[in-house]
């Protein structure tokens, strides 16, 4: 392998994910030479290389993963267009990074993870929430017991579901397309809280769409929804402590990230404007009084290059950090970079989340 990993990203074109934060974050790294884009038409492929001064267009993944001067490649294309690629860069022997939601379905996603394994590459999969500094320092102190035990965690997401939007932007109305409150934002969300405080032991939950129909703006009609926009769980923690989660696509003015956690000798508060992998989180803490106060992050968690933006690209940024220690082997500290195994146990815990609302019964973790 060259001195720096060779990257090809599929998902390139438009105003997409790739160009709000992979091509920000990778603009900085010392680890990875972007050398490849994919979309969907050469037009815009070339575009795009001419745009990001790559080496290599493709408008064919096949061929652009087959490409021996490619070592590793990020799919950042629209979930229910996940699969195809991600299988072909594995079968191409490709170290792959893959956004959240792995699949469509978790029996998409459990064999993709059991496709990676045999063929012993590495892998990196999008839940940004789990390399945020801040929410791995909570994590940290929580597990060494410096907020005591854990009674109580709280954790709200209130963002803005828009309800006109033009009809390229309604194809996530469909819940079988697997992108939606329930799988991203709630997913990105209830995963953080998992990182943190650690997995649910048992729960409870409703998963409702409270807005039925979306207004198209330009073929102004109305289209149904069957995805959901808002999810309600509650449960106890396997560590003990009750905890509740409100994940919503409300239709105006949205308040925003936060997750409190209560412990018997201190607490922390994680607050952002949207979800935790998307926005710079700031933390608070208090310990023996009522008072939070901001907590200063130690530098150990931050391992994105200097000068990435603090915003979208920040944890994306991370993630690359830590893919790249994967890649090449540094076992010089435990990886913290969630992989498709993650994933996948994500998947399922969704489907948990599922079958405790569509049956209205507590469900065992």
């Amino acid at each position: 392998m060259a001195n720096k990993i060779r990257l090809g990203i599929i998902g390139a074109g438009g105003a997409t994910w790739g160009s709000r934060a992979h091509f920000p974050a990778l603009a900085h790294s010392a680890d990875f030479e972007l050398i490849a884009v994919c979309t969907t038409k050469a037009e815009s492929a070339e575009a795009a290389r001419k745009k990001h001064g790559v080496k290599l267009a493709f408008h064919d993944f096949r061929q652009m993963v087959a490409s021996p001067e490619i070592d590793a490649v990020a799919v950042v294309v629209r979930v229910p267009s996940h699969y195809d690629p991600t299988k072909a860069a594995l079968e191409a022997g490709k170290h792959v990074y893959t956004e959240w939601p792995l699949g469509r379905t978790t029996a998409e996603g459990v064999e993709l993870a059991a496709l990676a394994k045999a063929k012993g590459v590495q892998t990196a999969v999008g839940l940004q929430s789990r390399v945020s500094p801040p929410l791995m320092y909570m994590k940290e102190q929580i597990e060494s017991g410096a907020l005591g035990e854990i009674t109580a965690c709280r954790v709200s997401l209130m963002r803005d579901g828009v309800l006109e939007r033009t009809a390229s932007r309604t194809w996530q109305r469909d819940i079988t397309l697997g992108a939606n409150t329930l799988t991203i934002a709630n997913g990105h969300t209830i995963d953080a809280l998992r990182f943190v405080a650690g997995n649910f032991k048992r729960l409870t939950c409703r998963i409702t769409t409270q807005v039925p129909q979306w207004y198209e703006t330009d073929t102004k009609r109305y289209v149904n929804v069957t995805s959901p926009d808002n999810v309600l769980v509650s449960g106890q923690l396997a560590s003990g402590a009750v905890a509740s989660v409100h994940v919503a696509a409300i239709p105006w003015a949205g308040s925003g990230y936060r997750m409190e956690i209560y412990g018997s000798k201190g607490t922390l508060v994680a607050t952002g404007e949207d979800s935790p992998q998307l926005c710079t989180v700031n933390l608070f803490g208090a310990r023996g009084g009522n008072e939070l106060t901001p907590v200063e992050i130690p530098q150990r968690f931050i391992v994105a290059p200097p000068g990435t933006p603090p915003v979208a690209p920040y944890n994306v940024g991370q993630m690359y950090s830590e893919f790249a220690r994967a890649i090449r082997g540094d076992r010089g500290q435990p990886s913290r970079q969630p992989t498709f195994d993650t994933a996948v146990n994500l998947h399922h815990f969704v489907d948990a989340l599922r079958k405790a609302s569509d049956t209205g019964r507590e469900v065992e973790i």
